[in-house]
């Protein structure tokens, strides 16, 4: 009698479901009919014959218990679902100063619990410079572009190549012979015209880094030569800017950040001099595999969105290194030199 009530209540509750009626609604008829069942067994005599037919109120208080349970618990699960819509609506209205378009844009971002509407507002309000607009640059450029930075700033001198295109994936060939930073913006601007785009068609050097410096929140390196990146180094230390460093060769790659005003160390506290001629190959020299800079700049744009929007744990004070030919990737630690004579002051 039990399996056959059982079976006919399921089958009433699919037929009720197909018909449209709310799943609150059906448990809520059940609980009626099942403390109404429970309630019959126990006021009247166990020898009475529906108490018999029934198989008497123990079983039914296991049901109706084992029901609760489980209304209990969907009641719990919603009302976790709608504390985090009211985070995620929360955070949608802190970003008051979204456009629709932005909003729907930006969307995957903001319902990210780590980052939500705040997060993305700070990407918005922030400035970046990316040192570099090659392998490295290309996809970093890339990814904050369409992230939503609110200035990209560009310095490079070189032209693009034929070369370059087998890499830097955000040139066509019809562009080859333009200055890098132009194709740069105009990539950018296809990409995501609410950004703003600060092109400098030149060198990085010792006499402009510090000014250029200090109009950014985060300065990312992706040169690839050691005079740069000491230059670099040098001018984040002094301005107190976190300095996203990669390079890469052949396979292998590496990234960290350097913030000696946060605690860690700086480009020189682990590269006190630069290699020797012949030890560092250059990609002319011993050639690099194509999706490499894609693989490394990528990890690199995570590291910059993740301090722009204050979001999760960087690679300050590590270094994660990256070895495409054999698939394997690990972070050693990187502390501070006590005599560094570019951060220990």
């Amino acid at each position: 009698m039990i399996l056959a009530f059982l079976s006919l209540l399921i089958l009433a509750w699919f037929l009720a479901g197909y018909l449209g009626v709310s799943q609150n609604l059906r448990a809520t008829y059940v609980g009626i009919l099942l403390a109404g069942i429970l309630g019959a067994l126990v006021l009247i005599p166990e020898t009475h014959s529906f108490s018999i037919r029934m198989g008497g109120w123990a079983p039914w208080a296991t049901i109706s218990f084992i029901f609760g349970v489980a209304f209990l618990f969907r009641l719990f699960i919603s009302a976790l679902r709608n504390k985090s819509n009211e985070i995620y609506f929360a955070d949608v209205q802190e970003a008051d100063e979204f456009s629709n378009h932005e909003l729907e844009r930006y969307s995957r971002h903001i319902i990210l619990r780590e980052l939500g509407g705040l997060g993305q507002r700070r990407i918005k309000d922030s400035k970046v410079l990316i040192i570099g607009a090659g392998g490295l640059g290309a996809p970093i450029i890339q990814y904050l572009a369409a992230s939503g930075v609110g200035t990209i700033g560009i310095i490079d001198h070189d032209k693009v190549s034929l070369s370059n295109l087998q890499r830097q994936v955000i040139y066509l060939t019809n562009q080859v012979g333009e200055q890098k930073v132009f194709s740069a913006a105009d990539a950018i601007y296809k990409l995501n015209s609410n950004v703003n785009v600060r092109p400098y068609n030149r060198r990085l050097n010792s006499e402009i880094a510090e000014e250029i410096f200090s109009e950014y929140d985060v300065i990312v390196d992706g040169t690839d030569n050691f005079e740069t990146r000491y230059i670099a180094n040098a001018a984040a230390t002094t301005t107190k800017k976190p300095l996203v460093s990669g390079a890469l060769s052949q396979w292998e790659g590496q990234v960290s950040v350097f913030a000696p005003h946060q605690g860690g160390p700086c480009y020189a506290c682990v590269f006190p001099t630069p290699p020797k001629d012949g030890l560092a190959l250059t990609c002319s020299e011993g050639g690099v595999f194509s999706p490499l800079p894609g693989v490394v700049g990528s990890v690199m744009a995570v590291e910059t969105l993740k301090i722009l929007s204050q979001s999760g744990e960087t690679l300050l004070g590590q270094m994660f290194i990256y070895d495409g030919l054999r698939g394997e990737s690990r972070k050693i630690k990187l502390k501070p030199i006590k005599k560094c004579p570019v951060c220990s002051s």
